[in-house]
């Protein structure tokens, strides 16, 4: 049963075949906040680009109004500790 609830949560990062990916806008912005925080291109850069491969363009909504301070909403808090994990799993392996 453990090993199942590892597998839930990659669920919820696999896009779905009907979900539209992030723009190309959404990941500028993402990226411009990323960078408002940290003041750091490569990891900026590589979190922008992970996202592209992990969610949608809706949830790509929550993450960026997530890093300007806001709360995900009770629905979609799982699903972004388990984006934030992945991501920081491939830009920030030593984390």
């Amino acid at each position: 049963m453990r090993i199942l609830a590892p597998l839930g949560l990659l669920g919820l990062l696999i896009t779905p075949a009907l979900a539209a990916a992030p723009t190309a806008a959404q990941k500028q912005e993402f990226y411009a906040v990323c960078m408002g925080i940290a003041q750091n291109d490569a990891l900026c850069s590589c979190k922008a680009d992970a996202a592209l491969k992990l969610i949608d363009e809706r949830f790509m909504g929550v993450v960026i109004a997530s890093m300007k301070g806001g709360v995900p909403g009770s629905a979609d808090f799982k699903a972004y500790n388990a984006y934030v994990a992945k991501s920081n799993q491939v830009c920030k392996p030593d984390y």
